[in-house]
């Protein structure tokens, strides 16, 4: 009797694009550390489950360097998935791996307390080939608390409300038909001309190709009201629609 044997299939492998947070520690460590915990006290839970790249490119750390940087990075409970731009012979094998190729998006300018960035966040890095065209996405109904809509490809619709503690970030812009409450994060890849679009304005942050306001920066000022948000050079610019 034959036995028919089958061959096993081949190992596949397929490509998939996430979005990441690259954090640029500068010096003095100790003031920039003290800004990112003003960005966490701002915005609470901003840091908590997303995948962050520490760049450390402005510091050339020093392995022992390397280390306490890591290590301040894990008592604020930021979870670090790689590196960019430290020196091989100081990355050991129980630290993040190096990792190169990504897209810039951006940058956060390091401004005082009363300037339009936080200087401690920089902007997602989309580690995906630029589209060949935008498309849009369009969200019928409202995004819960604890949702995250990641759309790095176009713009992004959403016909109700974006609750407190939801996130909104595209790569065009944003428009939220009913309130918004949680956090919009539009021009994610490197798109100045983004906007943002909402009929009430609650939001908890708010960003345009790296560039962001938290509720405590905005005030009350538009608090409520129909409101559109656009970059002027490096200033974030909030007007009311008519």
């Amino acid at each position: 009797m034959t036995i028919a044997v089958r061959p096993r299939p081949s190992l596949r492998f397929r490509g998939r694009s996430f979005m990441a947070l690259v954090l640029a520690p500068e010096v003095p460590l100790r003031d920039w550390l003290e800004d990112l915990d003003a960005v966490s006290e701002r915005s609470p839970g901003f840091f908590s489950g997303r995948p962050i790249i520490a760049d450390v490119s402005n510091l050339k750390p020093s392995k022992s360097e390397l280390k306490f940087l890591l290590a301040a990075f894990r008592m604020r409970n930021i979870r670090i998935i790689g590196l960019e731009g430290a020196a091989p012979e100081n990355v050991e094998p129980d630290m993040p791996p190096q990792i190169t190729g990504g897209k810039p998006a951006g940058e956060i300018d390091v401004t005082d307390a009363a300037g339009t960035a936080d200087a401690a966040v920089a902007a997602a890095s989309a580690f995906s080939p630029q589209p060949s065209a935008e498309k849009s996405l369009m969200i019928e109904g409202s995004v819960r608390s604890g949702q995250s809509i990641l759309h790095p490809e176009g713009d992004v619709t959403v016909l109700g409300s974006v609750a407190s503690g939801a996130e909104i970030v595209a790569g065009g812009s944003i428009h939220v038909y009913g309130a918004l409450r949680g956090r919009a994060i539009a021009g994610c890849t490197g798109n100045g001309r983004a906007r943002i679009f909402c009929r009430k304005f609650e939001a908890e942050l708010i960003a345009i190709d790296g560039l962001y306001k938290t509720a405590d920066d905005l005030g009350t000022k538009f608090h409520g009201q129909p409101i559109q948000v656009h970059l002027d050079g490096d200033s974030i610019i909030l007007q009311t629609l008519d």
